[in-house]
């Protein structure tokens, strides 16, 4: 089989990352419809702890909830979306996904410990942009979902890559004119990281 029509993981740039250790808790990596993509659906690991011998750590934190589609003719990730704990990390996330990430490229973070009320476009390395939104206590699925406009019966029935290809090309067209601010000044803007179990039943 031609790598066009179905490329394996180590033709994509998840395989870079599988390499470096950061591909974590996936429940899906495969394949996706359109010929020579891969979707990944899962956590991709941002810092890691230090390791005694051979004990094997999880990481230190990491951008969670990950939706993602690798090209494996360009070797980018030209759609993301994905949960983070804490605003400041997406310093990490731009640096750790540098080398994948295009202009066009579409990449939603999802943040914990930002004003509810507020949406931030927030410049990466490499020029690439990221979209911030707040995320209260759903989830990146369900806010992708929201956020692209999309109802739930539509993927009802779609496989598992046919459900990521399509709410990522929708989330992709969909129209995200968020202020424009810097780094340091969202870092600085930032609320103090909220308690994830909290209201949560026992």
């Amino acid at each position: 089989m031609s790598t066009v029509t179905a490329p394996t993981i180590s033709e994509t740039p998840f395989g870079a990352l599988a390499d470096q250790h950061r591909l974590h808790n996936a429940v899906l990596k495969e394949a996706l419809p359109r010929p020579g993509t891969f979707g990944f659906r899962g956590d991709i690991a941002l810092a890691f702890q230090d390791q005694v011998a051979d004990e094997a750590r999880p990481p230190a934190y990491s951008l969670e909830q990950v939706l993602a589609i690798g090209d494996a003719t360009s070797g980018k990730i030209p759609a993301l979306a994905g949960y983070l704990h804490n605003f400041a990390w997406l310093k990490d996330a731009g640096e750790v996904l540098a080398d994948f990430l295009l202009p066009e490229g579409t990449y939603v973070f999802f943040v914990n410990n930002i004003d509810f009320l507020k949406t931030y476009s927030v410049a990466l390395p490499g020029g690439a942009t990221a979209r911030v939104l707040p995320l209260d206590e759903s989830t990146v699925w369900k806010e992708a979902l929201e956020l692209a406009g999309i109802e739930k019966n539509e993927v009802k029935k779609m496989s598992g890559p046919e459900k990521l290809e399509y709410v990522l090309d929708q989330l992709s067209g969909t129209k995200m004119d968020f202020p424009a601010i810097s780094y340091e000044d969202g870092v600085a803007a930032m609320e103090p990281v909220r308690n994830r179990n909290e209201n949560r039943p026992v």
